[in-house]
């Protein structure tokens, strides 16, 4: 059974960085579809960042293009959110998940597509 833990969340000041990882375990990620997606109070969950199953394609909510990074560390069994020139606005419950096995190159962008999720880490922008 896979089980994904996020870490990383913190409180940071506008313009800051912050690093969340995903780590799986009991199974590898390699074929899986992994996103992020996340969930501000009052709101529904948003779907941030995605990588696609096998070449590692990339895409990304428009707030979020040119600020955040999505990876594979595949040697940690991990994926990475690298966020940075942080807003206000960006503050919410982050979520990892991942979905497949799938053998051919598949990014979902719609959260029905994932069928595991991790439990979220924080993240708050605030000065």
């Amino acid at each position: 059974q896979l089980q994904l833990v996020e870490s990383g969340g913190g409180l940071v000041q506008p313009g800051e960085s912050l690093r969340l990882s995903c780590a799986a375990s009991g199974v590898t990620l390699d074929y899986y579809s992994v996103a992020w997606f996340r969930q501000a109070p009052g709101k529904g969950r948003e779907g941030v960042s995605y990588i696609s199953s096998v070449r590692d394609l990339t895409d990304y909510e428009d707030s979020v293009k040119g600020r955040f990074t999505i990876s594979r560390d595949n040697a940690r069994n991990t994926v990475i959110l690298q966020m940075s020139s942080l807003k206000p606005e960006d503050t919410a419950l982050y979520y990892c998940a991942a979905g497949g096995p799938h053998h051919e190159d598949t990014i979902m962008v719609v959260p029905s597509g994932y069928d595991y999720w991790g439990q979220g880490t924080q993240v708050t922008v605030s000065s």
